[in-house]
């Protein structure tokens, strides 16, 4: 029984310190991060220890100092670092600006950069391409500005038009920086090395770039043929971040983890462009206890493995200060390193991931999706403009927010979204975010769907063939349903649908217009052809703000519904269970239907118990969440088959008086391993360069299954001997 070899590279990880087996992870790849005098060195530790390695570096961030010093062409460029509507610089850390990507910015990367390419990387990360909404005001950008628009340069604080402009302009800079990056360095390694180098874009979602006003590419990557991938940049940090549902503000960091990588997997839906899920078992907010940490990466992991057209993962960024790291304990009195206990189930669940590429997909109940239409103008509008001139506040997940008012308190809530999404999601409706933008793109992007939901109070489409497609689309059975009553104040920026001959108050008379309606059509549901448009007359925001609003957009929906396409059913549940081979994965919802526990019967092993014990009954409750391992998924044709470990398993056979398994991972970390064997052995030995170590094991008779314990060491290969002869 052999493994799967790295070079598939489902599993990777970020580090920028060098290769030591305290954070040996075992993963396929290794993504070394930050080009410095060390990076040679790094590259050859880590290969020579079996990973594939890949380089990751910042393209709006990072230690750029000799290019803004001028050793790089001899030209000062602090200019190019990204500026505040009071002067100030918006910084990562000090002497490291954001910055605005000029074309000289770019040159500098591409020289930087092929220093990596030298070295033999197989592929290159460049991640966070990141404009804040709070900059544009340094002069590089209005540079940048006088050349795309021909025209002097406008605050962006001005008014929505010039933060609209701005923001517009923001997005395009990093999209060619890209671009050019990319082609450039592509052609670099195969002319000089005959070696195709992939790219690849570690990136936060949409929804998440909108809520903290950060502007970003996005789908526009899409348009990119040098970008092979993305990383989803999803983890507590991002998910956490608070919302309203039903007039509450909290942490709903499950159901936002589910819509983040839902939005996520459009960016490859469609194409043959690679994403990874990342997570992270802990966060870049020191401040939380391991109880925490681990209860919402939990949330997260649980949340991805819910979108089975993915499965590849960055099992972690920086995992040395998740093993070295320390954190407040329970009473918060002082720090401690990661709890033993969590770091089994750590290793656990990150060797599990390598193994989600089934093809058995099954999933509990009514799975009827229901899209939610967004696009990335949702960032190009995240701003308000009022008298005061205020800059945008700023959050990046580091700590908390300074909130100004009550109306930067309602921005950050990103209510339009949510107040569609969470009334629909708390019912256990599989809700996916739909990217707007690709209707254009592909033909049959939208064929998946039956039912569709958009406003254009949060978002604008940037052309209006985009309501050709979205009225055949209707035609043909669709039901679309809009939400919204025309109050957002960037319907007047100047843009196609108010310009020249067409004189709409929003994009909204434009899409009525293409369905054969008038822009005054009144509130309620009509029957377009074979499909129906569904109006409802409220801004989405207050569908966040109040139950009873909440329950007039989930009756509306159901009215489109039932008068119009019996043959769509929508299943309220208060949980999600989906099976992904002999995974079943499943969370519980609270603020649901109701608080009733689900209950799995069967014979489980629970991937995020640390003893990898075996159940037959697992019992769920409101805001809890599971793993597991279904010993009764089809029969093996073969007696013995590892369950789950916390080491990477190299290779399992079958001997004459028994079984040698080969297993790695971090030294000192306790390892565990469940198999299924034909019988209960009489001797188990554990052996690391013919010294035997000590192994603790139990026999479960009721699955014929053995749990082992043991302890890596230095990364060497630990040989694990079971004998059932004699």
């Amino acid at each position: 029984m052999h493994f799967r070899d790295r070079r598939e590279e489902r599993t990777g990880f970020q580090e920028s310190g060098p290769y030591k087996a305290s954070y040996d992870l075992q993963t396929d790849f290794v993504m070394v991060y930050g080009i410095d005098q060390s990076m040679p060195q790094r590259v050859k530790d880590w290969r020579d220890k079996g990973y594939v390695v890949h380089l990751m570096t910042g393209v709006s961030w990072g230690e750029y100092q000799s290019y803004l010093n001028g050793q790089f062409d001899g030209q000062l460029h602090w200019d190019e670092g990204q500026r505040n509507q009071e002067n100030q610089d918006i910084s990562h850390g000090k002497d490291v600006p954001y910055m605005v990507p000029s074309i000289s910015f770019s040159k500098f990367l591409t020289e930087r950069i092929k220093i990596a390419v030298d070295e033999g990387v197989e592929a290159i990360h460049l991640e966070e391409p990141e404009f804040w909404v709070e900059g544009g005001y340094s002069e590089a950008f209005k540079r940048e500005w006088q050349i795309y628009y021909k025209e002097p340069w406008l605050p962006p604080h001005q008014s929505e038009e010039a933060q609209y402009r701005a923001s517009k302009l923001k997005a395009y800079l990093y999209t060619r920086t890209l671009d050019r990056l990319c082609s450039e360095l592509k052609e670099y390694a195969l002319s000089k090395y005959h070696r195709f180098l992939r790219f690849y874009v570690p990136t936060h979602s949409l929804i998440n770039y909108t809520q903290w006003q950060i502007i970003s590419p996005e789908s526009k990557l899409i348009d990119l043929p040098a970008i092979d991938g993305y990383i989803a940049q999803i983890w507590t940090g991002t998910s956490r971040t608070p919302n309203v549902y039903e007039g509450v503000r909290k942490e709903r960091t499950f159901e936002t983890a589910f819509l983040e990588y839902g939005m996520m997997q459009e960016l490859v839906s469609g194409t043959d462009r690679r994403m990874w899920f990342l997570h992270d078992p802990i966060e870049d907010n020191p401040r939380h206890t391991w109880t925490d940490y681990q209860e919402n990466y939990f949330k997260t992991v649980v949340a991805s493995l819910l979108h089975p057209d993915i499965s590849h993962f960055e099992v972690s960024p920086w995992p040395r200060r998740i093993f070295e790291g320390k954190r407040p304990s329970e009473d918060a009195v002082e720090l401690k390193g990661i709890p033993a206990p969590y770091a089994t189930t750590l290793l656990t669940v990150m060797h599990t991931l390598g193994d989600m590429d089934q093809e058995d997909i099954q999933i509990a109940g009514k799975s009827e999706k229901i899209g939610i239409l967004v696009a990335d103008s949702m960032m190009y509008q995240r701003k308000r403009i009022d008298a005061s001139d205020r800059a945008s506040s700023r959050y990046d997940g580091t700590g908390e927010i300074s909130i100004a008012n009550y109306q930067d308190q309602e921005l950050l809530d990103f209510s339009h979204f949510y107040g569609m999404a969470l009334p629909l999601l708390k019912r256990g409706l599989w809700v996916r975010p739909v990217q707007l933008d690709n209707v254009r793109r592909f033909s049959n992007y939208l064929d998946q769907y039956r039912l569709l939901m958009i406003s254009y109070e949060f978002l604008k489409p940037e052309y209006p063939d985009i309501h050709n497609v979205l009225a055949q689309w209707v035609k043909e059975g669709g039901i679309l349903i809009y939400v919204g009553d025309d109050s957002d104040p960037y319907h007047q920026v100047k843009a196609w649908w108010n310009t020249g001959h067409r004189k709409h108050r929003s994009p909204r008379g434009h899409l009525f217009e293409s369905l054969g309606l008038s822009s005054d059509t009144e509130q309620g549901v009509y029957k377009i052809d074979q499909g129906v448009l569904g109006f409802l007359n409220l801004s989405p925001d207050k569908c966040a703000k109040s139950k009873a609003n909440s329950d007039v957009l989930r009756e509306f929906m159901n009215d489109c519904i039932e008068k119009y396409n019996k043959d769509i059913i929508l299943e309220e549940k208060n949980h999600f269970l989906i099976q992904r081979g002999p995974y079943t994965i499943a969370a519980v919802l609270d603020e649901s239907i109701n608080a009733e526990p689900l209950e799995l019967k069967g014979m489980y092993v629970d991937l995020f118990d640390p003893e990898l014990k075996v159940n037959e009954q697992v019992t769920l409750h409101p805001n809890e969440n599971t793993l597991l391992y279904d010993l009764n998924y089809r029969p093996s044709d073969t007696d013995i088959k590892l369950i789950a470990a916390s080491s990477r398993v190299e290779k399992i056979e079958q001997t004459k008086d028994g079984l040698q398994m080969i297993a790695k991972g971090p030294e000192k970390l306790n390892a565990v391993a469940r198999l299924s064997i034909p019988k209960e052995p009489n001797e188990v030995k554990c052996v690391i360069e013919d010294t035997e170590q000590t192994i603790n094991w139990e026999w479960d008779q009721r699955s014929k299954t053995i749990f082992l314990q043991y302890i890596h060491n230095s990364g060497k290969e630990t040989t694990i001997s079971l004998n059932w002869k004699g």
